[in-house]
C-alpha cells in the first residue's frame, strides 16, 4: 500500500476530532473521502500529510513510518493540496507553477509546466497574475502546481488533495477527476481527495470513504457506500438511489420515503445528470 493509517486519532486541544480511522489508498486506486461539515475530513488529511501531528495511530507512505521519511525525499513523492491557498503577491500562473518544481534548467521544467497548462485548461491564463484570477482558476493553477512537484518523480506518488474542484464548473469538476482517474490508472498514483459533490465521488471514485463524527462510518465501492440509509444516518438526507447504466450510482435528494436501489431509465438526463 502507497498510504496507510492505522487506528489514527487526532486532537485539536482536549477534543478529539478524528478517533481511531484506518484506511488504506494503494497504488492506481483513487479513494475520494466524504462526511458533512465537520466530520473530520481536512483533519484528517493533514494528519495523513504530516502536516498534523496525530494523538495516537501511526501513518505510513510505502512502508515506513512518515516521521522516518527527510523532508526533501517526502517532497519528491507526497504531494498535498490544502483547502484554500492565498496567493497574495503578484506572482504569474507559470510562476506559481515553477514553484512546485525543484531548482532545475527551465529545459527540464518546461516540457512538464507545459503539458500541465494544457491538461488543466490554463494555458491561456500564463502570463496572467494569479491574484486576479477567478476562485475556479486559482483552484486549477493550484492543482498544476501541485502535480508539478510530483510530475515525473519515481513511485510511490501519493497526492492527498482537499476539495480541490470546490470552486470549479461542473465541466471543469469533470475534467479534474478524470485526470485524477488517468493519473491513478496510468501512472500508478495513490491519490486520496476530499469532496463534497456525491455524484462526483460516486463516477470517478474506486472506492468512499465516509466519515461521521471523526470516525469512518463506511469505505467500500460507491454502490455500498451510497445508500439513502447511510445519507440519512451521516447527513440527514432523504434521497433515492439510482444505478446508473454506466455502472455507478447517482443520488437523487428526495422528500418521499427511500429505498434500495433503482435502476435509471435510459434517458439523456439521468446520463448527464452525474
Amino acid at each position: 500500500m502507497s498510504l496507510t493509517a492505522s487506528e489514527v486519532s487526532v486532537k485539536l486541544g482536549t477534543h478529539a476530532v478524528v478517533r481511531d480511522v484506518s484506511l488504506q489508498v494503494a497504488e492506481g486506486e483513487l479513494v475520494i473521502l466524504l462526511g458533512p461539515n465537520g466530520a473530520g475530513k481536512s483533519t484528517l488529511l493533514s494528519a495523513l500529510a504530516g502536516e498534523r501531528a496525530v494523538a495516537s495511530g501511526q501513518v505510513a507512505m510505502a512502508g515506513r513510518a512518515l516521521a522516518d521519511w527527510l523532508p526533501a525525499d517526502l517532497a519528491r513523492h507526497r504531494a498535498v493540496m490544502p483547502q484554500r491557498v492565498d496567493v497574495n503577491f503578484p506572482l504569474t500562473v507559470a510562476e506559481v507553477l515553477k514553484l512546485g518544481r525543484p531548482p532545475e534548467p527551465s529545459e527540464r521544467s518546461a516540457p512538464i509546466l507545459e503539458d500541465l497548462l494544457q491538461r488543466l485548461d490554463i494555458r491561456h491564463l500564463r502570463y496572467r497574475r494569479v491574484p486576479g484570477l477567478s476562485g475556479g482558476e486559482q483552484q486549477r493553477v493550484q492543482l498544476a502546481r501541485v502535480l508539478a512537484q510530483v510530475w515525473d518523480s519515481p513511485g510511490p506518488v501519493v497526492l492527498l488533495l482537499d476539495e480541490c474542484t470546490s470552486a470549479l464548473d461542473p465541466s471543469h469538476q469533470q475534467q479534474v477527476f478524470g485526470l485524477l482517474k488517468r493519473l491513478s490508472r496510468e501512472r500508478g498514483f495513490a491519490i486520496l481527495a476530499v469532496a463534497h459533490d456525491l455524484n462526483l465521488a460516486a463516477r470517478h471514485g474506486d472506492r468512499l470513504v465516509l466519515l461521521r463524527e471523526g470516525q469512518t462510518y463506511s469505505d467500500d465501492r460507491p454502490e455500498q457506500v451510497l445508500t439513502a440509509h447511510a445519507l440519512k444516518e451521516v447527513y440527514g438526507l432523504s434521497s433515492r438511489i439510482m444505478m446508473l447504466p454506466e455502472g455507478y450510482p447517482m443520488v437523487v435528494p428526495s422528500d418521499g420515503p427511500h429505498g434500495d436501489y433503482q435502476t435509471a431509465p435510459s434517458k439523456p438526463v439521468c446520463r448527464q445528470a452525474s
